[in-house]
């Protein structure tokens, strides 16, 4: 059968340090959320650990969002043919690929999740950093500390519905998506049926 490298080694490993950096700030973000969820913070090393350990992650995961977004930034800029695609989200939904319109290596799909990451990951590391120096913000300045709160909050629950939408396409509605970024190849008749644009380019880029 004929292979087609859809990521590269560097963009799998990058990817995968995102995803459980971001499970890891998840979790930790819910133990901090309430006390309820406290346990999970004691299961992941104890109060001291997270505490210590989450900010730090958060500055991690900042730094692949920006890393993907500097390698992808080309491919995530929307186009006619994601318009088109929009319109017709509820084939995508029903996982009828075969009547869906021909988009390029990432549909609009996921070019919308990966800008709710990319911004709402910049304001988590911008109030982040407020909430990580607090000490160091005068108290005249109090408003910006509330601030950040309520926008870390904010970003926070728009990356974990993103993620877990994300989560759910790519691993039980698009089949094939989530072995692409394991093994990092699909097969011709995926990228035929998913991402005809992009192998269209890539042909065309080949012949010359």
């Amino acid at each position: 059968m004929d292979r087609i490298l859809r990521y590269t080694l560097v963009d799998r490993i990058v990817h995968w340090m995102a995803a459980l950096v971001y499970v890891y700030l998840l979790l930790t973000g819910l133990a901090f959320w309430t006390p309820k969820l406290w346990w999970i913070a004691e299961v992941l090393g104890g109060g001291q650990v997270v505490r210590a350990w989450h900010p730090w992650a958060g500055v991690l995961f900042t730094g692949t969002v920006v890393w993907m977004w500097w390698q992808w930034r080309g491919d995530m800029r929307g186009t006619e043919a994601d318009r088109v695609w929009r319109r017709a989200i509820v084939r995508y939904v029903r996982n009828e690929d075969e009547h869906l319109p021909a988009v390029g290596r990432f549909n609009a799909g996921q070019k919308q999740f990966f800008w709710i990451m990319f911004f709402a990951g910049l304001v988590l590391l911008g109030s982040g950093l407020v909430l990580w120096f607090t000490d160091s913000v005068p108290w005249k300045l109090r408003s910006l500390r509330y601030g950040a709160i309520v926008a870390h909050a904010v970003a926070f629950l728009f990356t974990a519905a993103a993620f877990i939408v994300h989560l759910y396409m790519g691993t039980a509605v698009v089949t094939g998506g989530f072995t692409s970024i394991v093994r990092g190849e699909v097969s011709r008749e995926w990228a035929e049926a998913h991402h005809a644009l992009w192998l269209e380019e890539r042909s065309r880029k080949i012949e010359k």
